[in-house]
């Protein structure tokens, strides 16, 4: 028997081995199988930028058949929590109190000043959350723009507020829903946890239990060692992508506009690379709490703050946006959003793709390098 026969052999028995020692571990299947879906649930329904039954504070001094209608309109939106009050003090003491975020407030003379093309209307929003005081005054003025049109639809008499015609449209999230935007950021994050956490306990454990050492004694390589821990991750990482990807069509109607092998090949190369970071950090670290917590520092923490699933990296500090460039979700989170929402463009995905296949094919080599057959 060959060399190279003799090698496949043993890395095929020292898989069988790994993928059996998953089988039996509780946590990994815990974190392979319930985590996706756990995490698609909880990102999908609790993170949301969107505002529901966002309560406005509507001060009308003067009721009149305008005031009326502008006040049936933000009632009939399921984006609005309308309360009506009389006086302006009676909003304040509701804003300054944290029942309502926004103030809507008619004055006096609205019917009048109306007819005459010079209505002003008072818009007022709880600005302690900053995201959140810019999304209601964005509702509230748009809810407002949306009656005016209305009801000049219907040859009521409204103010100009400019002479130019908007019509608007909403590219690649036609439904502007914040989840066709999370949910395959969601993806980013099952793919590290099972690729870079699982992994870099690989080894750690097997320093720590001492039954490293006995690989030493045998013929085997450090490629075939790192091979056969990789394998059985590698696959479960496949297993929690399909899981993540029926989830968003499932649960939440993410359109999947780009090929599907294409996001098979993304994914596949972002798993290498999560893989080859855990196997890195548990080759130098040999422990688990500290392989643990490294993962964590490198991968889990940039994939949520420096990768775009959240905050807009344009939004960052030019020094900022430089250091993300290092980080490999960073270029996972733009091909899944241009698959799922935009399809297969090219220009973007295929620089994305050559980044995180240099990635993964440097992480495997440093991590082959640092698994030595040697006891420190």
């Amino acid at each position: 028997m060959s060399e190279r026969q003799q090698g496949i052999r043993r890395t095929l028995a020292m898989t069988r081995k790994e993928t059996w020692q998953i089988l039996r571990d509780p946590s990994a299947i815990a974190i392979g199988v319930v985590l996706p879906l756990l995490m698609l649930i909880l990102f999908g329904y609790g993170l949301s930028f969107d505002i529901k039954n966002l309560p406005v504070a509507v001060v009308v001094e003067h009721s009149s058949a305008d005031t009326s209608s502008a006040v049936s309109a933000l009632r009939l939106s399921p984006w609005f929590a309308v309360h009506q009050v009389g006086t302006m003090n009676e909003a304040e003491q509701m804003m300054t109190e944290h029942k309502v975020n926004a103030i809507l407030r008619f004055p006096p003379n609205f019917s009048r000043d109306l007819a005459r093309g010079d209505a002003t209307l008072l818009v007022a929003v709880n600005a302690t959350d900053a995201n959140t005081a810019r999304i209601a005054l964005a509702y509230v003025t748009g809810a407002i723009g949306i009656w005016q049109a209305r009801d000049a639809k219907d040859g009521m008499t409204v103010p100009e507020i400019a002479n130019i015609a908007i019509e608007s449209r909403m590219w690649f999230n036609e439904t502007n829903q914040s989840q066709w935007f999370l949910v395959p950021g969601v993806i980013v994050m099952v793919m590290t946890l099972i690729g870079a956490l699982l992994t870099s306990l690989v080894i750690a454990r097997e320093w720590e239990r001492g039954t490293f050492e006995a690989l030493f004694a045998t013929p085997v390589r450090p490629s075939e060692i790192l091979l056969s821990k990789t394998i059985p991750y590698f696959v479960m990482g496949m297993l929690g992508l399909a899981f993540s990807v029926a989830g968003s069509q499932l649960l939440f109607g993410v359109p999947l506009r780009g090929s599907l092998w294409l996001l098979i090949v993304v994914s596949s190369l972002y798993l290498l690379v999560a893989l080859g970071i855990g196997l890195v950090i548990s080759s130098v670290s040999k422990s688990q709490f500290l392989s643990n917590q490294l993962t964590f520092l490198v991968t889990f923490l940039p994939a949520i703050m420096l990768s775009g699933f959240i905050f807009d990296i344009r939004s960052m500090p030019v020094a900022l946006q430089l250091i993300t460039h290092i980080f490999p979700a960073r270029y996972f989170v733009n091909s899944l959003q241009t698959i799922f929402l935009a399809g297969d463009v090219w220009p973007v995905i295929l620089p994305d793709a050559a980044i995180l296949a240099v990635m993964a094919a440097v992480l495997m080599r440093i991590a082959v390098k640092s698994t030595r057959k040697r006891i420190a």
